[in-house]
């Protein structure tokens, strides 16, 4: 295993042909967003390169990205580190999120016929099996994909896009609480499409901002319960 946590071959070789450059960026956000790169984490420019298949350049360059945007801590003489979000920090972003998802509620309630109840009913369905065979990883895939259709059924272009730029803090965030979340945050999507099918809009909002609340309360308490 290499000073980077990542055990060889966990990740793909990144293909030639296109934009190397994105290509590696989007690479190392995911392993961020993922947390296969912890926060804290120092990361290595050689050993990065190595797992990608790639030089040093698109590395160094994607790394300097990062920390523009906060993924990644740049510190003279020591290198770069994976970011450790501070708990005010979280906090900002989960309330925002909290405001975006209650709308994001109330016009999906008003919008939505039976294809897309449906559909939530079937992403619901694939969530609640992967808390039932414990594989976290696609947990937090399926709650994104979850609440990313509930916001393309509220049918507000803007609403989604502010929702997209806060999407990846958010999988961030809740990936080490959605073991502690678990089943419980799919009873919650339950009721939301319950909420959605009856169109009743007070109620679906509701329901979104108690459960965006627990999962913020949930991430405060992740190390004192631990």
């Amino acid at each position: 295993m290499l000073s980077t946590g990542l055990p060889q071959g966990a990740v793909p070789k990144l293909e030639r042909p296109g934009p190397l450059r994105e290509r590696v960026y989007e690479a190392l956000l995911e392993l961020i967003t993922t947390r296969a790169l912890q926060p804290g984490q120092h990361l290595v420019e050689s050993e990065l390169a190595g797992h990608l298949g790639v030089s040093r350049q698109p590395v160094r360059e994607a790394l300097q990205r990062l920390n523009t945007e906060g993924w990644v801590d740049l510190r003279p003489a020591q290198g770069a580190f994976v970011h450790e979000p501070t708990e005010e920090e979280a906090d900002q972003l989960l309330t925002v999120r909290t405001l975006l998802e209650a709308e994001a509620a109330r016009l999906a309630a008003a919008n939505t016929g039976t294809a897309g109840i449906t559909a939530l009913e079937e992403l619901c369905a694939k969530g609640e099996q992967a808390v039932a065979d414990g594989e976290v990883d696609l947990v937090v895939t399926l709650n994104a994909a979850f609440h990313a259709k509930v916001m393309e059924l509220a049918g507000n272009v803007v609403l989604a896009e502010l929702a997209g730029q806060v999407d990846r803090r958010v999988r961030w965030y809740y990936t080490p609480v959605a073991r502690r979340r678990g089943k419980q945050s799919w009873i919650e999507h339950r009721a939301l499409i319950a909420a959605i099918a009856e169109r009743d809009e007070s109620k679906a909002t509701e329901i979104m901002r108690a459960h965006t609340e627990h999962t913020r309360q949930t991430y405060h308490r992740r190390e004192r319960d631990a």
